[in-house]
Formats: structure tokens, C-alpha cells, sequence
């Protein structure tokens, strides 16, 4: 039967049909499971969402470490990790220069920590992927819904992109339903994949951005 198994050849492989996902998506589908990690003003809270107006010192961790968490991640078989660096809330964990409503201003480390930095620097040490929720809705921002929000929003997203080592993936949590600012102005990694989600769709992804 090996014989005559052997002597009929392969049978050619099927011809893509339809859409088909792009390497990024491929590899993305390969980590087959990653984690959220969302630790923010609304641990301290108890909210599922905040609404803009919390003091920044109620941000306050104690035996705080990344370690622990992506250590246990990797331990069990996660890939990857997203860090939820602005929630609708507003507040950002890492020390943004868009705007004053930022850890600097929590009593964590005197003001000079940065969770995103934490982080991104634990999951290289475990060797699984890191990436960033960053919501598009701000309760916080009094600009939010004009243009100088979107400018503001990119440049919070520069920050990211370019200040955490390689991100694999970008998570745009649009509640609101307002439109994802798109083309920032610097080239994201071809590898990046952004992922849009909203109460009323499902999550898209797609990879290229610009």
C-alpha cells in the first residue's frame, strides 16, 4: 500500500479562493491565545467605566508586580499580552505629554512610574508578545469629539508606537462609535495588527494601517 501510496504523488494543493488573511493575520492566528490586562483607576473604583472625573491619587498599587502577572501568563500558555493603557476614562498609564491627566500625578513611585513601561518590559523578559488598548472615547478630554482631539489622539498613539519596543497589536475600543483616527503621522511596523471593536460590531483586524 506504501508503494502504490508513493507512486500516485501528492495531490496538488487547492487554489486560494476568496479573501485571504495576510501573513500578519497568520501569525497572529498562531498565538491562539493572549490576555488583557486592565489595571487602572477603575481597580480602585470598582467601575466597569469610569467617567473622566477621577483623581489621578486614587491610582495607588501596592506589591505592584509585572513580573508576577506576565510570568504567570507565560507560565500558562498565554502568547501574548495587551495592556490597557487609556481607558474611557481618560487616564494614562504612562507619562503622556497630550495631557496632565496621567500617572505622573498618581502617588504610585512619586510620580514617576509608567504600568505601560512595566509591562512592555516584563513580557520581553517572558518572552510573549506586548501590545496596547488605547480607547478613542476620552470622558475625560474636554476636546474629545473635535479635531483637536483627534490630533491629540494621534500623538498619544505616536507615544506608544514608537517609545515601547515592538507592539504586535493595537486595540481601539470605539464605544462611542465615532470613526478611529487613521494615517498617524509616523509608519507603524508592517507586522502591527489593529484591532477595532464597538458595542454594536464585531472586531475587525487588519494589518498595514497607512
Amino acid at each position: 500500500l506504501g508503494c502504490l501510496a508513493g507512486s500516485a504523488g501528492a495531490a496538488p494543493a487547492p487554489q486560494p479562493y476568496g479573501a485571504i488573511p495576510t501573513p500578519t493575520q497568520l501569525t497572529w492566528s498562531e498565538m491562539e491565545v493572549y490576555a488583557f490586562v486592565h489595571f487602572t483607576v477603575n481597580t480602585f473604583t470598582g467601575k466597569e467605566w469610569g467617567v473622566g472625573n477621577e483623581d489621578p491619587a486614587l491610582f495607588a498599587p501596592t506589591d505592584f508586580s509585572a513580573d508576577q502577572i506576565v510570568g504567570t501568563l507565560a507560565e500558562t500558555g498565554f502568547k501574548g499580552v495587551i495592556f490597557t493603557a487609556k481607558h474611557h476614562d481618560g487616564f494614562c498609564l504612562w507619562p503622556t505629554k497630550t495631557t496632565p491627566h496621567n500617572i505622573t500625578k498618581s502617588p504610585w513611585k512619586k510620580g514617576r512610574g509608567d504600568m505601560v513601561k512595566e509591562f512592555a518590559e516584563a513580557s520581553a523578559r517572558y518572552k510573549v508578545k506586548f501590545g496596547v488598548y488605547l480607547s478613542p472615547w476620552d470622558r475625560h478630554a474636554s476636546t474629545y469629539g473635535t479635531p483637536a482631539y483627534v490630533d491629540m489622539y494621534r500623538a498619544q498613539l505616536r507615544e506608544l508606537l514608537t517609545g515601547y519596543g515592538p507592539l504586535f497589536e493595537v486595540w481601539h475600543d470605539n464605544a462611542q462609535q465615532r470613526p478611529v483616527p487613521k494615517n498617524p503621522s509616523f509608519a507603524p511596523s508592517p507586522k502591527l495588527l489593529i484591532c477595532e471593536a464597538s458595542a454594536s460590531t464585531k472586531r475587525k483586524c487588519f494589518s498595514n494601517p497607512n
